[in-house]
């Protein structure tokens, strides 16, 4: 854990500028590392950044550069360093002997995120699991074990190992983890086969880009909403009436760059809701400097849990945050993102390609009711396919199952 009581954690960050990633980039990516330290409760000292074709594959950054970052490190007695990328056991255990500190790298942190905002047993179990997935390569590089779960006479081998044990104590709970998935998965299949026939939408994007908003104004509920990585993880299904058109509403988990791949495994589960939805409403956060980017992370992650040719609905949300410009008809500075009015957005190739759009705040209810209004025709297109007679539609209405959260 990054925070223990009332004390919090000083912090270093290190991250590369490599063949993979240019330095914007690799600022970029340090920046939100910062957001997700700063989520966990940490006070970020200094970042590091060093410029390799690929990380060291013994200590992810140069000798030179490790020693510098322990010279820092032992002056400013920071309490971890966490690095940008996932690192292997290897190079977690030579960098730790090099800074003589505590090292964390993008996954643990998230991980460790990911635990505290955990609410339900669902959730808490899918990053438990997730967790021993990521835990049981590097054992070795642990200083202490596990709490004992079994003992008594003839439980332990004759010549095992301490590290054998432990490994054997691990698998043994990621079986019994994943056979409690399976038993809730059946109870959560079960849930949205009894919603019925129902038009159902869901909500996907990048984290914290204002999707728990979004649903608390559609459904005029309260879900939890704040500016946070991963507020959300648990999926919230709310029944939204527009122009007296039911559906059902869900609120997933956000997505981020270098997602580990266990935690998309494990919470793919929760994800059912989105592979099973009717309609994706894709939140981007259009005041981000890097929502391009962030758009193609949420589509590979669609498309690695099967979702990725749904008909989905594009919203830029936060256009309160973002600053249109009014330029003069004989202005004849170069167009670019930084100077672009709100019209320029809405004629522009980011909103024809990923069609049908809107920019809207949903902060602010700018725009909201283009986005009901677009919604709502969406909706009716399926609903009228699956539900050809008026009549049925009424008999819906009157027939309200009540809210439900997952």
């Amino acid at each position: 854990m990054i925070e223990t009581g009332k004390i919090i954690e000083k912090v270093v960050l290190v991250g590369l500028i490599s063949q993979d990633q240019d330095e914007k980039q690799a600022r970029e990516y340090l920046d939100e590392l910062e957001f997700l330290a700063d989520t966990a409760g940490a006070t970020v000292l200094k970042k590091f950044m060093q410029r390799l074709d690929r990380p060291h594959p013994v200590t992810f950054v140069g000798q030179g550069k490790l020693s510098e970052i322990a010279e820092y490190v032992k002056v400013m007695e920071a309490d971890t360093v966490i690095f940008d990328d996932e690192l292997s056991p290897t190079q977690l255990r030579n960098i730790e002997k090099g800074l003589e500190c505590k090292v964390l790298d993008r996954t643990n942190l998230i991980l460790d995120i990911f635990a505290r905002r955990a609410q339900t047993a669902h959730a808490k179990t899918q990053v438990e699991l997730a967790q021993y997935q990521y835990l049981l390569p590097r054992l070795t590089r642990m200083w202490t074990h596990l709490e004992r779960q079994r003992g008594g006479i003839g439980l332990r081998g004759p010549g095992e190992t301490q590290i054998e044990t432990d490994r054997r104590i691990i698998l043994e709970k990621i079986a019994r983890l994943k056979e409690q998935l399976k038993k809730i998965d059946k109870q959560k299949a079960t849930q949205r086969r009894n919603r019925g026939k129902m038009v159902r939408v869901a909500l996907v994007g990048y984290t914290n880009v204002g999707k728990s908003t979004i649903m608390n104004m559609l459904s005029k509920s309260d879900v939890f909403a704040e500016n946070k990585l991963f507020a959300t993880l648990d999926t919230t299904v709310r029944k939204v009436v527009v122009e007296n058109l039911p559906f059902l509403l869900a609120d997933t988990v956000g997505f981020i760059r270098k997602l580990p791949h266990d935690l998309v495994e494990s919470f793919k589960s929760t994800l059912d809701e989105v592979r099973e939805s009717d309609i994706l409403i894709h939140v981007v956060d259009i005041a981000h400097p890097g929502f391009e980017e962030q758009i193609e992370v949420v589509n590979r992650t669609l498309k690695e849990i099967e979702a990725g040719e749904k008909p989905v609905l594009y919203l830029f949300n936060k256009i309160d945050a973002f600053t249109f410009v009014e330029k003069d008809d004989d202005d004849l500075t170069p167009s670019t993102k930084e100077n672009l009015s709100l019209e320029d957005w809405q004629n522009s190739w980011m909103a024809r390609h990923n069609s049908p759009s809107l920019f809207i705040s949903a902060r602010f209810k700018t725009n909201v009711e283009d986005f009901k209004n677009l919604l709502y025709e969406e909706v009716k297109k399926i609903h009228v396919q699956r539900f050809p007679f008026n009549d049925f539609l009424f008999e819906m209405i009157e027939d309200d199952p009540g809210d439900e959260e997952e």
